[in-house]
């Protein structure tokens, strides 16, 4: 089992390379589902890529957004660099990008991203018979669907097992774009999970916060034991005490090592085993969202109570019986209650002193813990991962001596080196060299990327050796065999592969509609509308894929394309369609019929995606969905809440358990259907989600009248 480590930076990076990480993701300025970290530029990653195969640790590009077609022809030269100089794997959502990629870079790793919401063996199988060799499954996903999957596919599996989760199926969540345009599925998200929102009876508290995962020994021994590839960790946007840190707790664990959790001290804004053992509400932490560390102790007045060890340098923060900041500062005194002596610590259990204390503070946290820090930085001195290799030295009586050293790379190729000593080995005066003196001096690889495993060693009887002969050698095969590694990863691109483009014409446009229950189909029919689809559930997870309408028109999820039973069907707007490599492939499936393009892209995208084999629709009307979510969010049915901008929500869970969150003012481009026809489309969809049959007939009516309200959302103004 593999560490996949983050990197958002060349700082990060190299915590990550020396706390033992064997693969790294990493993002290109401007691109990935992370485009608000710092990122590399190409030069920058050039040289990770080199400094990380020199040590036997490989390198993934997350280009894991969906695309437009320009977008992937902007990126070929940067892809083409990155795979002449050896990258090993990219992360991806987009099945048409995939599809390019894979035509333009056959001989890379292609890996399918968390936001494609691959969550049973089906969609995984899939995946891997079209060309891809890894998935990263849903953080939703439980040990037993894990298991299950992995049982039923040969794809390579990789799970998150830290960090950050999002409270929505990472590819489903379209909050921060419908609201300011800001989208996830581009990288952009303003995190709206994070903000604090008011329900209907006025209540306050950060409803869609979850507290970040982290799982600990018996669960990494579970996963290891089923036999995943790679455990992932989240934090590309993280300090790198913070990447060294879990990188190395999860390094002890993996290789059967017990050892003390030291991350929630460096990072911690609440935590539990997310989703491993089941979906539960105590996901969510409501009272904050944010990094305020570890509460240490209780307060009464001036004394604080300890629930932890502290050191002098400690950073601490009081707080608010509502967890507002008011005051902080680092711990340069430590008064023990009780005692004159001047400490330097203080233990769990002890009453230590406080100055200063602010009023109304109900809770003290430990925002920075100075000892765990000290340790870390310690270790990103002193530590670095090394690649394993073999050599073989001969020291003949007569003869120059020969040192052989040999690697193997990521990808199993064998690289030797073989130097010889610019002069002939004479017989010793005085004390001889031994095999043992050359061996150990061989195996001092000092600032080297690597570590001698293994010498065998050949020697003549009563030999002079110089310590200074040996070392040269060494040095000398180091070198070289350093370089050579890192051109065994280059490769050569072909030529380059495109789908040849041709522009479409208008046509007559057919209304057809999705309903939710019989009441709004009903309506539906009174209006006329003919073709109406069923709205299904958009995740098609292991457990519940009996829940799956098979005999659907409408698909939700690759799952229900795959397997439906028709071979008209139309794909929903939730699997973000924006190209047409993603129609094409999809097309290749010989089930769809139709598909509804993302309401996430501009007018101005859709037309220019041109004249395609499969029907084009997009949505007319919908109280958009801007979320999915695992868990039911509150204990009744439907509930509204309200951010601080004034945004208002439906939160309604649906009859599996789970929640979906709905926008209250609607998508509505219904009033101007004749500007719709010069978007070269088949199909005008209106999407009732909650609406009663009143609302349903009143939108029905407003088409004929032309008096609904118009809101195009980012039909018009597009997503970053």
């Amino acid at each position: 089992m593999k560490i996949v480590a983050p990197a958002g930076n060349m700082e990060r990076f190299y915590a990550a390379v020396k706390a033992g990480a064997q693969e790294i993701y990493m993002g290109l300025k401007g691109f990935g589902a992370r485009r608000n970290a710092e990122n590399f530029t190409l030069e920058e990653y050039k040289e990770a890529l080199d400094y990380a195969h020199k040590r036997g640790v490989r390198i993934f590009l997350t280009l894991n957004t969906i695309m437009m077609e320009k977008e992937m022809d902007f990126l070929y030269e940067n892809l083409k660099v990155l795979y002449e100089h050896g990258l090993d794997a990219v992360i991806v959502q987009d099945l048409g990008y995939f599809r390019y990629m894979k035509e333009n870079f056959p001989d890379m790793e292609y890996h399918g991203s968390t936001q494609m919401t691959v969550g049973n063996h089906v969609e995984a199988e899939y995946l891997r018979k079209i060309g891809f060799k890894r998935v990263v499954l849903p953080r939703e996903m439980t040990f037993e669907e894990i298991k299950k999957i992995r049982e039923n596919t040969s794809i390579e599996l990789e799970i998150f097992v830290s960090g950050a989760l999002c409270i929505c199926y990472s590819g489903n969540c379209y909050m921060s774009s419908f609201i300011g345009s800001r989208s996830g599925n581009r990288g952009m998200c303003a995190q709206p999970c994070r903000k604090e929102y008011v329900d209907s009876k006025g209540n306050k508290g950060y409803f869609l916060s979850p507290k970040d995962q982290l799982l600990e020994y018996d669960e990494i021994q579970k996963l290891k034991d089923i036999g995943i590839e790679s455990i992932k960790i989240e934090g590309r946007m993280k300090d790198p005490n913070y990447v060294f840190e879990t990188v190395e707790y999860y390094y002890q664990m993996i290789n059967e090592k017990k050892v003390k959790e030291r991350v929630s001290e460096i990072f911690n804004r609440g935590y539990g085993k997310g989703y491993f053992n089941g979906a539960d509400s105590s996901l969510i932490n409501k009272n904050y969202s944010y990094n305020l560390g570890k509460e240490i102790g209780l307060i009464f007045g001036r004394e604080l109570k300890l629930k932890d060890r502290v050191v002098l340098g400690d950073g601490i923060i009081y707080l608010s019986k509502d967890f507002e900041k008011l005051g902080g500062g680092y711990l340069n005194k430590i008064e023990v209650k009780g005692s004159k002596e001047v400490r330097k610590t203080a233990e769990s259990g002890e009453t230590i002193l406080l100055k200063d204390v602010p009023r109304g503070s109900k809770y003290i946290f430990r925002s920075f813990a100075k000892e765990i820090n000290d340790d870390v930085e310690t270790k990103l001195k002193k530590y670095d991962q090394k690649l394993n290799i073999t050599g073989e030295f001969f020291g003949n009586l007569g003869e120059p001596p020969i040192l052989i050293l040999e690697a193997v790379n990521s990808y199993g190729k064998k690289i030797k080196v073989e130097k010889f000593g610019e002069n002939k080995i004479e017989a010793a005066a005085k004390r001889a060299a031994t095999a043992e003196e050359i061996i150990e001096k061989l195996k001092e690889t000092g600032d080297s990327t690597f570590n001698i495993t293994n010498i065998i060693c050949h020697i003549s009887d009563g030999i002079f050796l110089p310590v200074s002969v040996i070392k040269s050698l060494r040095r000398a095969a180091s070198m070289e065999l350093e370089e050579l590694i890192t051109e065994s990863y280059r490769r050569k691109a072909g030529i380059k592969y495109q789908l040849p483009y041709e522009e479409d014409i208008e046509r007559e446009i057919i209304l057809s509609a999705i309903v939710s229950n019989t009441a709004q189909e009903k309506a539906v029919k009174e209006y006329g509308i003919e073709k109406i689809y069923k709205r299904g559930y958009d995740i098609a997870r292991e457990e519940i894929l009996n829940e799956q309408n098979l005999n659907s028109k409408l698909a939700a999820n690759l799952y229900q394309l795959i397997e439906n039973k028709n071979n008209n069907v139309t794909v929903n707007w939730n699997l973000n369609i924006s190209n047409r490599y993603t129609i094409e492939e999809l097309a290749k499936l010989g089930k769809a019929e139709t598909v509804i393009l993302s309401p996430e892209i501009s007018f101005e995208k859709i037309k220019e995606i041109g004249k395609t084999s499969l029907r084009k629709a997009i949505l007319g009307y919908s109280k958009l969905k801007g979320m999915y979510v695992e868990i039911a969010l509150f204990d009744k049915n439907r509930e509204v809440i309200e951010n601080s901008e004034g945004d208002r929500f439906t939160v309604v869970q649906n009859s599996i358990g789970n929640s979906e969150i709905f926008f209250e003012r609607p998508l509505n481009i219904l009033n101007d259907m004749s500007k719709m026809k010069k978007l070269c489309i088949d199909e005008i969809v209106i999407e009732f989600t909650i609406e009663t049959p009143e609302e349903v007939r009143e939108v029905l009516n407003n088409i004929k009248t032309r008096t609904g309200i118009y809101r195009a959302f980012n039909y018009e103004r597009g997503v970053y």
